[in-house]
């Protein structure tokens, strides 16, 4: 049965968030950012609903921000982190974050690798990635061969190959057969300073493609790419944890991503999912037919200008996301509602202009609130979100930015 999809706020509801926006920032100069608290809760509680019982590990890029990780982690139905930088999982150790941490993607930075294997509590908790030789060679390089033991995940190149040269789907791991994961366990399994104690592969292709965006006929395209991927790969991975635990005994193994946890959590040699940006519910996720997050992350920028009957420029707002590059990428007018980018200029460094039903009632100095592309990223331009809820500010707490971190 398709996950009930959260419909588009009626004309009335959209004045009534804008109202409380508004309220619950006034006197706050924008640019700002906000999360919708209770926005926020409902997407857990929705992620947790569809996950039937499989615990989420909580993807730390979606968030940047430790009061939302936090927040998330003290939830019924989450479990550990999934980290995308070694450092990052180090310093979230150090500040009390609970639960283990998985770090997403290899790391060569021999800085955060040799902090690690000095501190026998963090090899205990946190576990890094690899899918080659090279990236064990390199540990041994800076650490010595005598290194402390030190926990590993197998990534399983989780990709859809439906014909010799075709590849569907993220270029992550170069592990993609059964085959090959029992390989590299083997190889993992006879030197001394590693242990293999999981395996992980996110499936971009089906966690990351929306199928309810453009005509019906691409979105018919799209929905059976997803359906025959997530049954080949259903079929492969499992062969390839069966192979792998005759070598080790797997603690984990994580699939999946927001996009795909009803697919992902069908496959039973999956042990756990992650997921993040169904958290926040950016502008990426409108293009899927099952489910819909609600916006729980916002950012308001400032009228400065009126240069044309129909047409308010903002203040700054280019924002734009990481990806291949297009509209898809820019941050999208949410409220008042009836405004859009101008096609010439999009969203821009210093200025950004915004046409549409709404312009010309928009006067100098109101805020105009606008939804980020994808989901964490929106916390590397602010120091701090505003954390609201009917109407007013509960609190304001740091993102990664604001505590001073960058993790690249």
């Amino acid at each position: 049965m398709a996950t009930p999809v959260h419909q588009r706020a009626s004309r009335d509801d959209e004045e009534r968030s804008r109202h409380a926006y508004d309220h619950a920032t006034e006197g706050i100069d924008a640019p700002l950012a906000i999360v919708d608290i209770d926005a926020f809760d409902a997407n857990l509680d929705d992620l947790v609903r569809r996950a039937k019982g499989t615990p989420i590990r909580l993807a730390s890029k979606s968030l940047r921000c430790r009061f939302l990780l936090e927040r998330a982690l003290a939830a019924l139905g989450t479990a550990g982190v999934l980290a995308y930088s070694l450092a990052e999982a180090l310093w979230l150790r150090e500040q009390g974050v609970s639960g283990d941490i998985v770090v997403a993607y290899p790391t060569v930075d021999a800085g955060a690798v040799r902090a690690l294997a000095a501190d026998d509590g963090a090899c205990e908790a946190i576990t890094i990635m690899v899918d080659t030789a090279d990236h064990l060679d390199l540990i041994d390089r800076l650490l010595g061969a005598d290194h402390p033991t030190l926990r590993v995940c197998l990534e399983l190149d989780v990709s859809w190959r439906p014909v010799p040269g075709l590849h569907i789907g993220p270029r992550r791991s170069p592990i993609h057969t059964p085959e090959q994961a029992a390989a590299f366990a083997r190889h993992v399994a006879a030197r001394d300073g590693f242990e293999l104690v999981g395996l992980m592969g996110y499936e971009g292709q089906i966690a990351g493609v929306g199928d309810a965006a453009g005509n019906p006929a691409s979105s018919l395209t799209v929905r059976l790419m997803r359906w025959r991927s997530s049954a080949e790969l259903t079929e492969r991975r499992a062969a390839a944890v069966r192979a792998v635990r005759e070598i080790a005994e797997l603690e984990f193994v994580n699939g999946g991503g927001t996009g795909s946890i009803e697919t992902t959590i069908a496959d039973e040699s999956v042990t756990e999912v992650a997921a993040g940006s169904g958290l926040i519910g950016p502008t990426l996720f409108d293009a899927y037919r099952d489910f819909r997050p609600r916006p729980a992350v916002l950012f308001a920028l400032p009228v400065v200008r009126k240069p044309a009957p129909g047409i308010a420029t903002l203040f700054a707002g280019g924002y734009v996301s990481s990806g291949a590059a297009g509209r898809s990428r820019l941050p999208r007018p949410h409220l008042p509602a009836g405004l859009r980018l101008l096609e010439m200029e999009g969203a821009g460094e210093v200025q950004t202009p915004v046409t549409g039903a709404a312009a010309d009632d928009l006067a100098i100095g109101d805020k105009v609130w606008l939804r980020h592309a994808k989901a964490g990223e929106l916390a590397e331009r602010f120091d701090v979100y505003h954390v609201v809820s009917g109407g007013q500010r509960e609190q304001t707490v740091l993102t990664y930015r604001g505590e001073g971190k960058n993790f690249g």
